[in-house]
């Protein structure tokens, strides 16, 4: 494969991942899924474009990925094991889709050494460019924050009933934060009204959130899934530059909370 990631260095101590920003698949792996599947309908659609504008602005970098979440989900574990036992999720290398039909064909689903193989040639350069970027930010600033971007369908009865709030943020109930930051942007979050929000709710924070955040080592990691009719159309995927503006204001002081010292 060709590189399956890209990086932008910035000079804040923060760091930007957005693993499902990604919805490229190989030809040879969309043609063993149903036509559905191809379109990679639960991509974290558009988050780099929210994104971007607001990294330059605070100085930020941003690593993302360019292969689709189908292909491996890179805020999954490496070995594949269950986030969140006992609840319906998809996985490492899923079979279905947010809304529980099939991904793959009859017979066409990935095997055990594919798997590896996906694993081996995009979630390790991810997860190291990653480890990288936040030795090389806490060196120079001897602290960072790593923020996890990511989005997901307003309503997805596969995985939780009803609507979900607009703003979810995640910290692994504190552990993966410090209080004093949890609390900033708690404080942002609740200083405006236009948005719903909670703090560690049913999105408290992927692998990557939980694995890299080690706030006594001063690497704090936070996770914000946004409900994506915010700022697109979910049925067209397309994006509304109009409604995304005001969400990208609140987006934006929640990434300052995390730079300021």
């Amino acid at each position: 494969m060709t590189a399956t990631f890209t990086l932008d260095r910035g000079t804040a101590p923060l760091l930007i991942s957005l693993p499902h920003d990604g919805s490229h698949i190989p030809e040879v792996m969309a043609a063993r899924m149903h036509p559905a599947a191809r379109r990679a309908p639960d991509t974290d659609w558009h988050v780099g474009r929210l994104y971007d504008p607001l990294a330059k602005a605070i100085g930020a970098s941003v690593l993302r990925p360019q292969l689709s979440r189908y292909v491996v989900d890179l805020n999954r574990p490496a070995d594949g094991h269950a986030l969140y036992p006992g609840r319906k999720e998809t996985g490492l290398v899923s079979t279905v889709g947010f809304d529980g039909t099939a991904i793959y064909l009859d017979g066409e689903e990935p095997t055990a050494d594919e798997i590896q193989r996906r694993v081996n040639e995009c979630w390790h350069p991810y997860h190291q460019a990653l480890s990288q970027e936040l030795e090389r930010l806490l060196a120079e600033h001897g602290r960072v924050v790593l923020w996890e971007g990511h989005s997901i369908r307003s309503r997805v009865p596969m995985l939780f009933d009803g609507r979900l709030p607009d703003l979810n943020l995640g910290t692994a109930d504190g552990s993966s934060c410090g209080a004093v930051l949890q609390g900033r942007l708690q404080a942002a979050l609740e200083s405006q009204s236009r948005y719903s929000h909670v703090v560690n709710g049913r999105f408290k924070g992927g692998y990557i959130t939980r694995h890299y955040g080690r706030p006594e080592s001063n690497v704090q990691a936070v996770q914000l899934e946004l409900a994506q009719l915010n700022y697109m159309d979910e049925d067209s995927f397309a994006y509304d530059s109009d409604k995304a503006a005001p969400l990208q204001e609140v987006i934006l002081q929640l990434l300052r909370a995390c730079v300021e010292p």
